[in-house]
């Protein structure tokens, strides 16, 4: 059975630039003197979303490592937050190769 959309409710336009891939990672989450771990349930060339509760706030910044061999670092920022259910980021690679393995991970999710 098809649910209807009320005729009050506006749809929110997509504001993602890319789309996102899914994905098992496990990530550490550097926060002040201790370390988090998540899950990345979803990821794409600009963001991510971790499982982590309970969830850092809205405009948090930290860094992340996404557990690759090796290790990707990420230098994060939570846009959206999922009470109970974990944060939506945007990040920025600072590593010299990030880039080309962050995109060898994308390519190997796609083909999954």
């Amino acid at each position: 059975m098809a649910m209807e959309v009320p005729p009050n409710v506006v749809p929110r336009p997509e504001r993602r630039q890319f789309h996102r891939r899914n994905c098992r990672e496990v990530v550490e989450i550097e926060w002040g003197s201790s370390v988090l771990t998540g899950h990345v349930s979803d990821i794409s060339p600009t963001g991510m979303f971790v499982e982590i509760v309970p969830p850092l706030w809205l405009g948090a910044t930290f860094v992340a490592r996404l557990l690759l061999q090796p290790p990707l670092r990420l230098d994060c920022v939570v846009r959206r937050v999922e009470p109970a259910r974990g944060i939506a980021v945007t990040f920025a690679l600072t590593e010299k190769d990030a880039n080309e393995r962050l995109e060898r991970l994308l390519a190997k999710l796609l083909n999954r």
